[in-house]
């Protein structure tokens, strides 16, 4: 089978920044990942076997001049120390444990440095989605000259409405060839006259090289989530944009939230954070009322919430994101981050509903054991972790 991963940048721009706090903060943490199937998928015989031998394939990758010199020209706010990082990287099969069980469904874990396995997550779900459909046959439905005008009908009518939006659909596409449709369409459509809204760019850094947009991006929630189970839930927000905001010195201003919910985070979510960061990230709950939460906030701050940026990530399509910017325009700077919807939304295929998750963290390898930590999602029935942390964690912040 051909090897689906190809350039190292062909990745989220927040892996890279996210290294990069890692290294400047936690030079010796080591973590574990786990894989979920939220649909509890049965893969088709001899799957495990496929993805090892494309996660072999991810050694004989390195990132090449071309690559950081696009990096160096767009992402100013990464110091010239961590170029020097990503020339000696080099993946590692041993970080990863794959297999089936018996019925057939698929377990994935990491383990290892933080910085190292950090570059494992996107790659390894672009692969699992892009092999599914290639073992399963349904890669034959893809009709990319279709999905190109499907693509461009989507960008006019955001476009339209005056959405500004970007691509965040690398880790669930249904192929790399499937993203790079999409971004083709988009920037030609954004090209093609004048517009209310704009295209911004994609999380796909690859990508973005190659048709010259914006790479955008910057945090995700392990970066609070391995605090939390090293500090514990409560401080994990206040410690994480410390130093956050301490590596990057006011750049990449927009922050995660939602690690363990918006009671916990609000208290952590001083004047002094919120004059400091650009805006926040929403990326489970209620739109409109996670929208109104942040609103009051600012504005108990003494804040003009108009003056602040809101990006909307929570499994969007377009009709949802337009329907989102007619209210959220009359408070705050809206914008969009689209994944699933842009990148595998071939007619008669079903998107694979999968993630990976940040399970454990040590903030050495000298100690002898990990701290268990989860996701508390304002999503109900999406807590991601084992269910005796979920439950300990959720008794620390007093919920129910």
């Amino acid at each position: 089978m051909e090897q689906i991963i190809r350039h190292f940048t062909d990745d989220d721009l927040y892996k890279f920044t996210m290294c990069c706090a890692v290294i400047d903060n936690f030079p010796r943490a080591q973590v574990k990942y786990s894989f979920t199937d939220r649909d509890n998928t049965i893969y088709p015989e001899g799957f495990a076997r496929e993805l090892n031998e494309q996660i072999a394939l991810l050694e004989g990758i390195t990132i090449t001049d071309d690559e950081v010199d696009f990096m160096r020209r767009k992402c100013y706010y990464l110091p010239e120390w961590f170029y020097n990082y990503l020339k000696g990287y080099r993946f590692n099969r041993k970080w990863v444990k794959a297999w089936q069980d018996d019925e057939g469904h698929l377990h994935v874990e990491f383990e290892g440095s933080w910085a190292n396995t950090i570059f494992l997550e996107v790659k390894v779900l672009a692969i699992i989605s892009d092999l599914y459909y290639e073992m399963t046959g349904q890669n034959k439905l893809f009709d990319y000259d279709a999905y190109y005008d499907k693509t461009y009908a989507k960008a006019e009518r955001l476009l339209s409405a005056g959405c500004a939006f970007s691509d965040f659909g690398t880790r669930r596409r249904a192929s790399f060839k499937a993203e790079d449709t999409v971004i083709k369409a988009m920037k030609a459509c954004s090209q093609s006259r004048e517009w209310p809204g704009k295209f911004v760019g994609t999380s796909n850094v690859y990508l973005a090289m190659k048709y010259d947009v914006l790479p955008v991006g910057t945090m995700a929630h392990e970066f609070v989530c391995a605090i939390g189970g090293m500090y514990g839930p409560q401080m994990a927000n206040n410690i994480a944009m410390n130093l956050w905001r301490n590596t990057f010195r006011g750049a990449l201003g927009t922050y995660l939230y939602d690690s363990f919910g918006w009671d916990i985070f609000s208290l952590n979510f001083s004047e002094d954070f919120a004059n400091l960061f650009k805006g926040l990230r929403v990326d489970s709950g209620d739109n409109r009322d996670q929208l109104m939460r942040i609103v009051d906030k600012y504005r108990s701050l003494g804040i003009d919430p108009k003056t602040k940026q809101v990006i909307f990530s929570n499994a969007l399509d377009t009709d949802g994101a337009i329907e989102i910017q007619r209210f959220a325009k009359d408070y705050c700077q809206p914008s969009f981050g689209i994944g699933t919807h842009f990148t595998n939304d071939f007619d008669g295929v079903r998107p694979m509903n999968i993630v990976i998750k940040l399970v454990a963290a040590k903030i050495t390898e000298a100690w002898t054991f990990y701290n268990d930590t989860c996701k508390l999602s304002e999503d109900e029935g999406k807590h991601t972790g084992k269910p005796e942390v979920v439950k300990r964690f959720m008794q620390a912040l007093g919920m129910k």
